[in-house]
């Protein structure tokens, strides 16, 4: 297929969205028989993805991997309690998942692994015939990953779709609503990131009690055994898609707008370090390394349809959790560090804000209004139900999935970009254009349905 055809192709996700009635969503039957699926790496956050699977009734598992004998256990304590058939178990090496891939064929995977290796896992995938493919976030680690893996989605006509949840959730998608119907004005200006204190992530050796572990690598517990890494080698946004994804969709980037360019500034590293040293002393082992991933990352990015884009990574810091988003318009705006809106001759006193409830209630977004039954017990406060649903329902439906490999890569690429700004002395960096200049004819298709 030609890659203008593909690119093409993939702005109908929205077309075929009634080939199923609504009592079908869950159901398999002759017309619609349940669909394959694999999860590759089955840790923390691949148990929440197994769960998910294994309330459907539309899907069979029919494989898991992962090289952790614990996190293989608990997760077959799952499955068997579900009821549902045991998967085929892929283990033994770091390269157990290519079998996975080439003997199953499963209908669609889902890659729940460390960041370096969701590149080679899905293009390992892609090149076995896998047609839909879905990660977690980051992309790659290069730039130049970014562009294998576009490439290859074009090469084999496939769908690779990035598994950001925070697109999905209610607040985010109430004002996605209220962005569509016009309220905030035309968006000017635009704000979001990851602040959120993941030192207790960071050093885990899971032994330990809250606040109270400073192990990394192969000592440490779940993430800390890899994510830690990356803040001693790399200084940039680390972690830019919970919030730039859904500021794309409200400002339709790849379908209509892109973004331009991009400038990054980082702030001294010392949260790390200080965390080591309160917590275990000055002369533990991890005293003595030099954390090169500043504490405040700040990213600014502009589009081509004139908007201007803050992102701030801030994740080495006491500090509660926010996304900082911020979305203004000609007539509004939106603030959910203090949970509030304020819409011009619309809100109930000048110059005062409303609380976004009163808002949010009324401009409920579709998708929420018709499935929140079926969010309850999912993780992320349920956006995480909504994530698989799109990509099974994309599967069975054999339809584009609603984020797509240029969503995935223009949002993923903040990061290598963000590292190249910061090491060149902040200078501004000419953001690529996945799409090849297909933006401009690429209409939007988030959303714009209750079913997914």
């Amino acid at each position: 297929m030609k890659r203008k055809d593909f690119i093409k192709n993939t702005a109908l996700a929205g077309i075929g969205l009634s080939v199923f009635p609504s009592s079908n969503i869950f159901a398999s039957s002759a017309d619609t028989p349940k669909i394959r699926m694999a999860i590759i790496g089955v840790g923390a956050r691949g148990k929440g993805h197994l769960d998910l699977l294994l309330r459907r009734d539309d899907v069979d598992l029919v494989a898991i991997c992962d090289v952790d004998d614990r996190v293989l256990k608990e997760s077959k304590a799952m499955i068997e309690k579900s009821g549902k058939k045991m998967p085929k178990i892929y283990t033994g090496d770091d390269y157990a998942w290519q079998k996975l891939v080439q003997y199953e064929k499963p209908d669609g995977v889902l890659i729940v692994t460390p960041w370096e290796w969701h590149k080679p896992m899905i293009m390992g995938s892609l090149e076995a015939g896998l047609k839909y493919v879905a990660t977690e976030v980051i992309l790659g680690i290069t730039l130049q990953d970014h562009w294998d893996v576009v490439k290859a989605a074009e090469k084999y006509n496939a769908h690779v779709m990035m598994l950001e949840n925070v697109c999905y959730r209610r607040d985010v998608m109430a004002v996605l609503n209220m962005v569509r119907q016009g309220l905030f004005g035309e968006l000017i200006h635009l704000q979001g990131g990851y602040q959120h204190d993941l030192r207790t992530v960071l050093f885990n050796d899971g032994v330990n009690t809250y606040d109270h572990g400073v192990e990394f690598g192969e000592k440490a517990f779940s993430e800390a055994k890899w994510r830690t890494e990356h803040s001693i080698h790399r200084n940039g946004d680390l972690y830019p898609t919970h919030g730039i994804g859904p500021i794309a969709e409200y400002i339709d980037i790849n379908r209509g707008n892109r973004f331009l360019t991009l400038c990054s500034f980082a702030s001294k590293a010392r949260g790390l370090h200080k965390h080591v040293v309160d917590v275990a002393g000055e002369n533990h082992p991890n005293a003595k390394v030099k954390f090169k991933a500043g504490d405040v990352i700040t990213t600014s990015i502009n589009c081509a349809n004139g908007e201007t884009i803050l992102l701030q990574h801030d994740t080495n810091s006491p500090r509660p959790y926010s996304l900082g988003f911020r979305v203004q318009g000609t007539e509004g705006l939106w603030m959910d560090v203090n949970q509030s809106v304020y819409i011009q001759n619309k809100s109930k006193k000048n110059d005062e804000w409303d609380n976004e409830k009163e808002w949010f209630d009324k401009y409920d977004h579709p998708l929420w209004a018709r499935w929140s039954k079926e969010t309850k017990g999912a993780g992320h406060g349920g956006m995480d139900f909504f994530v698989i649903h799109a990509f099974v329902e994309s599967i069975k439906r054999k339809t584009p999935t609603p984020l797509d490999v240029y969503d995935a890569a223009a949002w993923s690429a903040i990061t290598p970009l963000s590292e190249q700004s910061i090491e060149l002395g902040n200078q501004t960096i000419e953001f690529p254009d996945f799409t090849g200049g297909q933006w401009m004819y690429r209409k939007p298709v988030f959303a714009l349905n209750d079913e997914y």
